[in-house]
């Protein structure tokens, strides 16, 4: 199987764990290739646009619900075209740390066609120092899944520095209805909790101490943690506290819920990704140690090869060694 077919299917099985996480706005990228992977592709785009538009229907006319907008996405660009700000949803949306995308190039995240258009609409913008326009932009992430969204462009003064810079915005609706949903089960939970304690205060028993209960959203939010360290094994991860504010939780949140989702914590899980996909690479690619220990976030070969040892009890090189003697 070629390479390029590998990265499709996974492309397709990212696709589909999208879906099945609720989120209906990622889309795959077409090919010119007429063969089975390209239908399946073209049958997933098209059953996530038809569910995306169902939801858009019901929020419209369902007389009980209503529609709410909010910023999924915002950017502010120099006039050079990085990135000087980003919301802390865009990274999580794209697959990274908001403490890499500041000073990237925005068009590092959109397909070609859409880098065409993208360079033409900022030269123009970047000329005038009070206008607005709204284009349709692509989006690609980390696993070349594309977010097509309508894209807010203002360009605006820095009276500060004396520079045009331009603020982009992207807006998703969604139903109202959901969030009343969650609202009531908040509500029940309180009450439920309120009347436990009120049975407990009337026993003689001393209460017992409350475990965290997470919901479904923490939950959520900890499995695109989960996404976000493994599609970023390379990166400096960031604190803890900064991790879990670009997810939109807490620190102690984060933790607690990590450990009781994946039995342990997150630096371990980042670090026992790391051993596992050095050891993989090691046993299964023509790549070099010392590209392995830096595709694997590590900073030298030489850290490299004393944790990997002090994890499985030998050396990097004498896994390679054995491995290439089995072949022979």
């Amino acid at each position: 199987m070629s390479s390029r077919k590998k990265e499709r299917i996974k492309e397709i099985k990212a696709m589909l764990l999208e879906m099945a996480s609720g989120n209906f706005f990622y889309r795959l990228e077409r090919f010119a290739k007429n063969d089975n992977l390209e239908a399946i592709s073209i049958s997933l785009n098209m059953l996530a646009e038809e569910i995306e538009e169902s939801i858009h229907h019901q929020g419209f006319t369902n007389s009980n619900s209503s529609r709410v907008a909010v910023v999924q996405m915002s950017f502010i660009i120099d006039e050079h075209g990085h990135i000087e700000m980003a919301y802390q949803k865009a990274c999580t949306l794209l697959s990274v740390f908001q403490n890499e995308i500041l000073g990237l190039s925005f068009d590092t995240f959109l397909i070609e066609p859409s880098q065409v258009l993208w360079k033409s609409t900022k030269t123009n913008m970047l000329l005038k120092n009070a206008s607005d326009t709204s284009i349709e932009l692509k989006f690609k992430t980390k696993s070349n899944l594309v977010i097509p969204k309508i894209a807010h462009i203002s360009s605006f003064l820095d009276v500060t520095e004396k520079k045009s810079k331009l603020l982009i915005t992207v807006i998703h609706h969604f139903n109202l209805q959901k969030k009343i949903d969650k609202d009531l089960k908040k509500s029940v939970i309180q009450f439920i909790h309120k009347e436990d304690n009120k049975s407990n205060n009337e026993t003689d028993s001393p209460p017992l101490k409350t475990k965290l209960r997470l919901s479904f959203e923490d939950i959520r939010k900890i499995r695109t943690g989960h996404d976000l360290i493994m599609t970023n094994l390379k990166s400096d991860f960031p604190s803890l506290r900064e991790f879990a504010l670009q997810l939109g939780t807490n620190e102690f949140k984060l933790k607690y819920g990590f450990k009781e989702l994946y039995g342990t914590t997150v630096h371990r899980f980042l670090m026992n990704e790391r051993f596992r996909n050095s050891q993989m690479m090691i046993q299964f690619s023509d790549e070099s140690i010392k590209s392995i220990a830096h595709i694997n976030g590590f900073k030298s070969i030489s850290h490299f090869s004393r944790a990997f040892k002090k994890h499985y009890g030998y050396a990097p090189s004498e896994l390679r060694k054995k491995t290439r003697n089995k072949e022979e």
